[in-house]
Parts: structure tokens; sequence; C-alpha cells
């Protein structure tokens, strides 16, 4: 039963962490569900972050090698003005630095005050409620290309709010991109690039707590199981995602998230 639990976060990990409805919303009403006390709850979720990470870097590979590539020869020979790669190369370093900084000094203290069910409603519900304001007036036409060098800071700030429980990385810095004119794809795909160094930087940490600590072998079989489908449900929900915002607004995940944040609300509500 356990490990069924495992699995089941798994799925659940990959598919909130690339829809804009926070994984760690949906794991958190998860862990209150199920009662998930084997294992620790914290470490487990750094475990199915790591499984949704690898999605990630399967489906970015070309567009990681290539960036990484571009930012080692801006070093020798840096022109970002008539290289694009290095541009945005860049543009992903600059925006990792709020949520790394943030990440590692005030995380503790950030899942200590708001890691819980109120959070995480008000958070779906307001969040949900900016995407439809989004669709509504901002432009959109935008490619990653086009970016200033201040639209990075703004996005990575963005990401560092998501440490919230409930406000959605994806969500978050894919609404930060829209409202600096990105069409949703390009967005998607800022969003989806930028977080690969700080869930790897954040994991890596997380991972050095935990084995400072030291883990039963049953708890590690679990969080294998996690992080496995966590990585296969999210490189499938990532894939669905790419494709869905070609031709399609963010409303559905809005509505979504409005309607599962009053659930919650009554759900508290009622005792």
């Amino acid at each position: 039963m356990e490990f069924l639990y495992s699995a089941i976060l798994g799925i659940i990990q990959g598919l909130t962490e690339f829809w804009p409805i926070s994984s760690s919303g949906h794991l958190l009403i998860a862990h209150e569900i199920f009662n998930f006390e084997f294992v620790s709850n914290l470490s487990f979720d750094v475990a199915l972050h790591l499984g949704t990470l690898l999605a990630l870097v399967i489906f970015f590979w070309s567009d990681l090698t290539k960036y990484i590539v571009a930012w080692l020869k801006s070093l020798a020979n840096f022109d970002v003005s008539h290289d694009p790669d290095q541009r945005i190369a860049w543009f992903i370093v600059i925006g990792t630095v709020p949520a790394a900084v943030v990440g590692f000094f005030l995380e503790d203290i950030i899942v200590a005050t708001f890691r819980n069910l109120w959070v995480v409603s008000i958070m779906l519900i307001t969040v949900g409620i900016l995407f439809i304001v989004a669709e509504k007036i901002f432009s959109k036409i935008k490619s990653i290309e086009e970016l200033g060098w201040s639209a990075p800071i703004v996005i990575g700030v963005a990401q560092a709010l998501s440490l919230v429980p409930g406000v959605s990385r994806s969500g978050i810095t894919i609404l930060s991109g829209m409202a600096l004119g990105l069409t949703r794809k390009s967005a998607a795909r800022f969003s989806f690039l930028l977080s690969i160094p700080v869930v790897f930087g954040a994991g890596l940490k997380k991972m050095y707590d935990v084995s400072a600590v030291g883990l039963a072998g049953d708890e590690w079989a679990m969080m294998l199981v996690g992080f496995v489908s966590a990585a296969i449900v999210g490189y499938m929900a990532v894939k669905f995602l790419m494709k869905f915002v070609e031709n399609h607004t963010l409303n559905s995940f809005a509505y979504y998230r409005i309607v599962v944040g009053f659930i919650i609300m009554a759900y508290l509500l009622a005792g």
C-alpha cells in the first residue's frame, strides 16, 4: 500500500509540476488525505521534484546543450547582441539568481510559515484569477529573443514567489512572461528552462540534508517509486502543455485552480 501511495504522489507531481496548478499545493493536499507519514514529507517531495527534473532535462535536452555551449562560448567571446543563444543562456543564469537566493536563505522560514491548506487555497484562487486577467489584457506576441535584460529578473523574482505552496512555479513564471508580452508557448518554454537549475540545486541541497540524517532502506525504495512515476508522467505532461498552449488559453487551468481553492476552503471551514 505504501508503494502504491508513492506511485500516486509521483503521478500527482508529474502532472501538477508542469501544468500551472501548483505541485506543492497538490502534494500538501495529498499528504493531508493519505496521512502519508511513513517517510519525511519534504524529503519525499524532493525525490518527486527530481523525477520531474529528469523529465525536463530529457524533453529540453537539445535546448540545454545548445545554451550551455553558448554560455561557455560567451565567457571567451561575449556577443549577446548578435548571438541569440548567448542572450537566452544569460537570461537563464540571471533569472535563476532570485529563486536561488531566496530558496537558500528563506526556504525553511517560508515552509514553516506558509505550508498549510489555507495558504494553498488562497494562492490557488488568486493566481487563477490573475490567469484570467492576463489572458484578457496582455498582448502575448513576443519571442524570448525579443525580451530586454530586465525581463529575466522579473520572471526570476516571480519564480522565487513559487516557494509559497499553491502559487505554482510554472504558473507564476508563465504568467509573468505573458505580462511581459511573451506568447504562451515562449513563456512556458522559458519557464521550464528557468526551473531546471533551481530545481537541480534545491534537489542537491535537500538530498544532502536527507543523507546526513539517513533513511531506512524501504524509504529509499518508496522514494525511487515516486521518482520514476513522476519522471514518466512529468514528461508526458510537459509535452502535452507545450502543444496545448499553441492554440488554447490558460483559462481552463485558471477555472480548475479557483474551483479547487474553494473546495479546500469549504473543507477547512467544515472542520
